[in-house]
C-alpha cells in the first residue's frame, strides 16, 4: 500500500515541479495561478502526456502549457454545456407533450405505461425526493396546496427531471413510445437513447467542472457506421459532438458553436485536438 505524501504549501509546489523537470519562466504567475486553482485539479489532471507516470516531465514542457490546457478545457466546457442545455430543454419538452397527450398528465403513475417495473420503483423514489427537496417552488407549491389530491401533472413535474432522470426515463419507455420521440428528431430510437445517456454523462462533467480534454468517457454513445469506418472513437468528446449535431440539426446557431471551437484551438496553441478525438476534417464532419 502506498502511503500518502503529506500537503505541500506552494512554494514547495513550485519547487516540486521544477525538481521533476517543469520549466517555470514566471514564477510569481505561477504562485497566483496555483492560489486561484489547486495543484490538484491543474497538474494532476493536465500534465497527462506531458510526462511518463511517476517520472520527469518531457523535456522542454513548461507552466504555461499546462495552464493552456487548463484554460482551454474551460472555456470548451462552457461552450458545450451552453449547446447540452439546449438538447435538454428540447427533450424533456418532446417527452413531455408526447406522454402527457398519449397518456395523460398523471400517467407517470401507472407503471403499465414503462417497460421496467424495478426501473420505474426508483424513478418513483427519486421524483418524492425531488418534489420534496423542491417543495418551497411556486409551482410544486401550487399543485400540492390547490389541485386534488396535490398531484403534479407531466408537463410540471418534467421540470424537476434531472438530464440523468431524463435519460433513465426515456430508457424505461416502450420502443414503440421511444421511436416516436426519436422520429421526431430523424434518428432511430437505439441511437437517441444511447446518445441521451452519453451527453447526459457528459453534462454532469461540464458542471461539475471536470475534463473533457484527453479522457476517456465511461459512457460511450452507438456511431453511426459511417463513423465508424472513418475511424471516429466514441471513448472521446468528438463522438459526442457528431450526436449532437445531429440532434440539434435544425439549431441555427450550431455552427456558431463550430466556429467557437475552432477559435478556441486557434488561441489555445498548446492543444492538441486529437487527443479529443477530433480528426483532421473535425470541422467539415459536424457541419455536412
Amino acid at each position: 500500500m502506498k502511503t500518502l505524501e503529506p500537503a505541500m504549501n506552494i512554494e514547495e509546489q513550485i519547487d516540486n515541479l521544477k525538481e521533476i523537470g517543469l520549466i517555470i519562466d514566471d514564477i510569481e504567475y505561477a504562485k497566483s495561478f496555483l492560489n486561484d486553482v489547486s495543484y490538484f485539479r491543474l497538474i494532476k489532471a493536465y500534465s497527462l502526456g506531458l510526462k511518463p507516470k511517476n517520472s520527469d516531465y518531457y523535456k522542454g514542457i513548461t507552466f504555461e502549457e499546462i495552464v493552456q490546457l487548463y484554460l482551454f478545457n474551460a472555456n470548451f466546457r462552457q461552450l458545450l454545456f451552453a449547446q447540452i442545455e439546449k438538447i435538454e430543454v428540447n427533450l424533456r419538452c418532446r417527452i413531455s407533450n408526447y406522454f402527457s397527450i398519449k397518456y395523460g398528465v398523471l400517467g407517470y403513475k401507472n407503471a403499465d405505461n414503462f417497460v421496467n417495473g424495478i426501473y420505474y420503483n426508483d424513478f418513483v423514489e427519486d421524483m418524492e425526493k425531488e418534489i420534496n427537496r423542491n417543495s418551497k417552488a411556486p409551482f410544486v407549491k401550487n399543485f400540492k396546496t390547490n389541485y386534488e389530491n396535490g398531484d403534479i401533472p407531466f408537463y410540471a413535474l418534467v421540470e424537476l427531471f434531472s438530464f440523468g432522470t431524463l435519460s433513465k426515463f426515456y430508457k424505461n419507455m416502450k420502443n414503440t413510445d421511444k421511436k416516436a420521440i426519436a422520429s421526431s428528431f430523424g434518428i432511430g430510437y437505439t441511437y437517441l437513447e444511447s446518445w441521451i445517456e452519453n451527453i447526459a454523462f457528459v453534462r454532469n462533467i461540464c458542471a461539475h467542472y471536470g475534463r473533457v480534454y484527453n479522457v476517456n468517457l465511461s459512457k460511450t454513445p452507438i456511431l453511426y457506421k459511417q463513423y465508424i469506418a472513418d475511424g471516429i472513437s466514441n471513448l472521446r468528446v468528438f463522438a459526442t459532438l457528431l450526436c449532437m449535431k445531429h440532434i440539434l440539426k435544425n439549431d441555427n446557431h450550431w455552427k456558431d458553436f463550430v466556429d467557437q471551437i475552432e477559435l478556441l484551438f486557434e488561441k489555445y496553441t498548446s492543444v492538441k485536438p486529437k487527443l479529443m478525438g477530433f480528426p483532421n476534417n473535425w470541422k467539415e464532419l459536424l457541419l455536412d
